[in-house]
């Protein structure tokens, strides 16, 4: 048995804490020069996290480079919160994030607290986790402890022809099934773990992740990106066939959640491939009721409350003063890559809003960032969680890993239409690149 821990993932975290550390984002690869970015000065996070009440109501997106310290309604003076409300939607907040190295610096650490404190619980800090692993054939059996207290977890990998310790293969790490061949023929390993197994999809508390972080206000679908990750670091000592820099990680609606949450939390995650994800994932919180049934932040945490922390139990019927929307989640990412799959017929999650409103308004982020290739959106026809969405996704993930340019185009919003730019005015007054 072997065993592994990496004490630089998440050690800023102050595990319990009101306020915690800006994340430690080591292997975050920025495409423009962040060199300058130790003399930023970051205007930090509040004391206090705001409450919905010391929030503007933001009926379009919310502008993903003003800070939250400058988001609340403290700031509105004389001008009254209606019209503050109004410069803060369309991009005329004051102390607004005007270079990459501010982004990079004070930005996305920040975004990453305030969806930890929001909606995701705090990320348990992976330094004080010692993980074992051993390998039996396709099996690999995965132990982590930390605090006294174990879990255990079974993940399988299947192997593309050719693969060895001296030809490393890239793997997608999946939850709940997905097209193995095409990816197999393409030369692409896939992992899977049993994701029940690491969290119930219940508010039962069980599972090795809860046999660990019990009692913690923690929401599910941490626990299963924690699964991810845990995977990786088993594959990691394990499986020499596989290639470490570059992952993937996928699932379908709650489970692609899940999938985005573990792209959002570690960097070591090259490709994160959320499919038919909905609400809590890349759906919006606004513009709920565009296309399929509608998923509202109200009924999905009346209907799976566990998903996420208690706090963002606290926003029911006031979604609107959330300081931040699916595109703040996908723009976090960044500058690794990010495709995004949604079908037509899906008659559960907001497909419609996520092509038209989601992708585009964080797509400019990605463009701002020097990294616009590095974000897509496939529309295909088909339902909820169709298996055709993984070979749709296919091409884009073949260039991040390989770099084969792919032929399809993945800006083509298909028969939705062109992007609706009116929900997010804020992009009118995008910072100068630096």
């Amino acid at each position: 048995m072997r065993s592994l821990s990496f004490p630089w993932v998440f050690a800023g975290t102050l595990i319990g804490s009101t306020v915690p550390l800006a994340l430690s984002l080591p292997q975050a690869q920025p495409l423009r020069d962040r060199s300058n970015s130790a003399n930023v000065t970051c205007a930090g996070v509040p004391s206090t996290f705001p409450t919905w009440q010391q929030l503007p109501t933001q009926t379009t997106l919310p502008d993903p480079f003003l800070p939250l310290k400058y988001t609340t309604t403290d700031n509105a003076g004389s001008a009254g919160a209606a019209t503050f409300a109004q410069s803060v939607m369309t991009g005329q907040g004051s102390h607004r994030i005007q270079t990459s190295e501010e982004w990079y610096a004070c930005r996305q650490p920040e975004i990453l607290t305030f969806l930890q404190e929001y909606q995701y619980g705090y990320y348990p800090d992976h330094g004080q986790e010692k993980v074992e692993a051993t390998r039996s054939g396709t099996s690999v059996s995965i132990s982590v402890t930390a605090g006294g207290k174990t879990g255990k977890f079974k993940a399988t990998i299947s192997l593309p022809s050719g693969a060895s310790a001296s030809k490393p293969a890239p793997v997608v790490i999946n939850i709940g099934g997905m097209q193995n061949q095409p990816y197999l023929g393409a030369g692409i390993a896939i992992a899977q773990f049993d994701y029940t197994t690491v969290a119930a999809d219940s508010n039962s508390k069980t599972g090795a992740f809860w046999d660990i972080y019990k009692g913690r206000d923690i929401g599910v679908l941490t626990a299963w990106a924690w699964g991810f990750h845990r995977t990786l670091d088993a594959l990691n000592l394990t499986v020499p066939e596989i290639d470490a820099s570059r992952v993937g990680v996928t699932g379908c609606s709650r489970l692609g959640k899940g999938a985005l949450a573990a792209g959002l939390f570690d960097t070591r995650i090259t490709v994160t491939m959320p499919m038919s994800s909905g609400v809590q994932g890349l759906g919006p919180y606004r513009y709920h009721a565009m296309s399929g049934q509608d998923e509202t932040l109200e009924n999905s945490k009346s209907g799976a409350g566990w998903w996420s922390d208690s706090k963002l139990g606290t926003f029911v019927n006031h979604a609107e003063n959330l300081p931040y929307d699916a595109h703040t989640i996908a723009a976090a990412i960044a500058p690794r890559a990010l495709i995004i799959d949604q079908g037509t017929g899906d008659q559960f999650t907001n497909s419609k809003a996520t092509a038209v409103v989601v992708y585009p308004a964080a797509k400019v982020v990605y463009d701002w960032l020097g990294a616009g290739d590095k974000i897509g959106m496939s529309v295909r026809s088909g339902g909820h969680c169709d298996m055709s969405g993984f070979t749709s996704v296919l091409p884009f993930v073949q260039q991040i890993f390989f770099g084969t340019k792919s032929t399809k185009d993945y800006t083509n919003l298909g028969t939705y239409g062109p992007p609706m730019t009116t929900t997010y005015p804020w992009a009118s007054a995008v910072p100068k690149v630096s």
